[in-house]
């Protein structure tokens, strides 16, 4: 791979990434964001972090190939563990997990947050659990977009610290910034994963489980929400 060259999820977070950040990329795989952005002048230091051996060896084996050691610093450690108080990290990116995963692995490392950081996250799927992570640790939400590639609907979400914020349930399930603007990638993702919902409700409504109840009205209810967005 060309380390110039990322693919359109990864270029989309990467122009994300404040100008001069001090980046601590988490599940780091082969360090492609890193490498990236300090090849291309963006950033002037990373920290890549990866808990699995194989990808830890992998993010190292591209910086090395790449002559970054003096400027990227690769370590397996869990979560934001990997982040030193001597990095000085400004943005911190965590990208291609679930999004119950990635709010997790930040109530885990809060310690390790100073709270000036800049958090670029791109969970694939459970979006709405991290928004409520964020709107509870009063990490406000600068930007969302939604993207499709290789037939998968990509989010990506970027918080900075400041006033508290109260996002209604509509907002925490389709994001605030989403619903405000109302995209055609976001219509278009919501469109197919109505069919879905629809499809889901329809076998629930013939189980007998009262526990499934919950469920149903829950399901429902998204539905309805879905069903009302139009373009604006």
């Amino acid at each position: 791979m060309n380390p110039l060259s990322l693919s359109h999820r990864l270029e989309r977070v990467a122009a994300q990434v404040p100008v001069g950040a001090h980046l601590a990329d988490i599940g780091s795989d082969h360090a492609y964001l890193p490498v990236a952005l300090v090849l291309r002048g963006v950033i002037p230091q990373a920290v890549a972090g990866e808990v699995a051996r194989t990808p830890f060896l992998a993010a190292r084996r591209s910086v090395h190939d790449n002559g970054l050691e003096h400027c990227i610093s690769v370590r397996q450690a869990d979560g934001l563990a990997a982040i030193e108080v001597g990095d000085r990290i400004t943005a911190v990116s965590l990208c291609g997990m679930g999004g119950e995963t990635i709010r997790d692995i930040l109530q885990a490392g809060r310690a390790q947050l100073s709270g000036c950081e800049r958090l670029i996250l791109q969970p694939n799927g459970g979006e709405r659990p991290l928004r409520q992570w964020l709107m509870d640790n009063s990490y406000g939400i600068r930007h969302e977009e939604v993207l499709r590639e290789n037939r998968f609907d990509y989010e990506i979400i970027v918080a900075d610290t400041g006033e508290p914020v109260a996002y209604s349930p509509q907002e925490l399930f389709f994001g605030p910034l989403q619903l405000r603007h109302r995209t055609p990638a976001f219509l278009a993702k919501w469109q197919r994963l109505l069919h879905l919902k629809r499809r889901t409700l329809e076998r629930l409504a013939h189980a007998r489980q009262s526990e499934l109840d919950a469920k149903r009205l829950e399901l429902a209810q998204h539905i309805q929400w879905i069903e009302s967005l139009n373009p604006l």
